[in-house]
């Protein structure tokens, strides 16, 4: 509920005021989507724990893993669009175009629904998770089928939007060190990402050279409820961390140094 609000809070200024209808903002506002839908993936698995079974059967287990995945692709992909973003505007001293990041944004959902559909066709497989509440990637086979999706997905879609998310704000900040005008937080979005998912990461490596059983399943829901949180976690960094505009209106991704533009900072 809380990531559905405060996410949604972002939305709704976005389409709310012209102002903040730029390039840079377009890119967040994807991210603001991408993680509303784990937040409502969430409430749907929130609300079938409290029924104690899943109550959608098999096809809506289907639908609300792809689902999930979906949006957790989009949502760490659109981190690193947003991390290039920001590189682009403060170290290359441009403005970053619309067709740009019309582009950015396209390749993030595209590229997530193709990884998050290879399950329906075969390549891993969604089922239900541990306390049969909720429905995701099954890692509990450990077979050579989901081990060749895992690596595979996990580099395209975990190691390399960590690298470029690091890699951007790194530049950046040695950038803008220089310059003595160091206005945003340069280690909080990777922190995020690897903090967010990396425990996902370590519970679907564990399942691929041991057998995951062995791990009780509250314990396995663990890396599931810290990803959760992240939907919050970015809203606040995105969102809540910037400067508020008039009228009560949200300011989603930059303070009124980065609308500037690079030659006035």
């Amino acid at each position: 509920l809380c990531g559905l609000s405060l996410n949604g809070l972002t939305i709704f200024s976005f389409c709310k005021t012209p102002e903040l209808w730029t390039p840079s903002h377009l890119l967040v506002l994807s991210l603001a989507l991408a993680d509303s839908g784990i937040s409502l993936n969430a409430l749907i698995a929130a609300t079938s724990s409290l029924l104690r079974r899943w109550p959608y059967g098999s096809d809506g287990c289907q639908a609300h893993g792809f689902q999930g995945f979906l949006m957790a692709l989009a949502s760490i992909c659109g981190s690193a669009a947003i991390a290039w973003g920001r590189y682009h505007h403060y170290c290359t001293r441009s403005q970053l175009a619309w067709s740009t990041a019309a582009s950015l944004v396209l390749l993030v959902w595209l590229s997530s629904a193709f990884w998050a559909a290879l399950p329906l066709l075969g390549w891993g497989h969604y089922d239900y998770e541990p306390l049969g509440t909720c429905c995701t990637l099954d890692y509990s086979r450990g077979d050579r089928n989901f081990t060749s999706f895992l690596f595979t997905m996990a580099f395209f879609n975990f190691l390399v939007p960590l690298f470029i998310t690091r890699t951007s704000y790194q530049l950046m900040e040695q950038k803008l060190r220089k310059s003595g005008c160091l206005q945003v937080n340069t280690t909080l979005p990777a922190r995020t990402l690897l903090l967010g998912w990396g425990p996902y990461a370590l519970l679907y490596l564990y399942a691929t050279v041991a057998d995951v059983t062995s791990i009780s399943p509250k314990l396995q829901m663990v890396p599931a409820l810290i990803a959760k949180m992240v939907p919050t976690i970015n809203a606040i960094n995105y969102a809540l961390g910037s400067e508020m505009v008039c009228r009560g209106n949200l300011a989603v991704p930059f303070t009124a140094e980065e609308r500037a533009g690079p030659s006035q900072v």
